[in-house]
């Protein structure tokens, strides 16, 4: 079953990415590590929701690297005391307990990171209210 959105796929044929097989890459790694999640546009790139709540942004400008913003909605919350997920992933780079980023600059790394990855959008999912 594709879950890809269509409205989102004509968005990104519109930009001529430099790195689309990449943007592509991580649109199926994200689809694919959970169900539940919709697709659709915010802040010029994919987005991705879980029950009507925005969870994983894709930031495609400039593009000269992805960056997959994980948070909990674009309303600030209360802080939690701890981060959102124990990950060990080095990928993460936090911002706030609430919120952090992976930075991809080609597909490579996009190919190293695929399990953490996957494991990562899964568990965000699950934690992130």
């Amino acid at each position: 079953m594709n879950k890809l959105n269509v409205e989102v796929s004509k968005f990104l044929d519109g930009l001529n990415h430099p790195l689309r097989d990449e943007i592509e890459n991580l649109r199926h790694i994200i689809t694919n590590a959970t169900n539940g999640l919709t697709e659709n546009i915010k802040w010029n790139g994919p987005n991705y929701c879980y029950n009507d709540n925005d969870r994983i942004t894709m930031k495609i400008q400039p593009p000269k690297q992805i960056q997959l913003i994980f948070h909990r909605g674009a309303k600030k919350q209360e802080q939690p005391e701890d981060r959102i997920i124990q990950s060990k992933s080095k990928l993460l780079l936090w911002k706030e307990n609430d919120r952090a980023i992976i930075t991809f600059k080609n597909r490579f790394e996009i190919e190293k990171a695929k399990a953490d990855l996957s494991s990562i959008v899964n568990e965000w999912i699950l934690r992130a209210k």
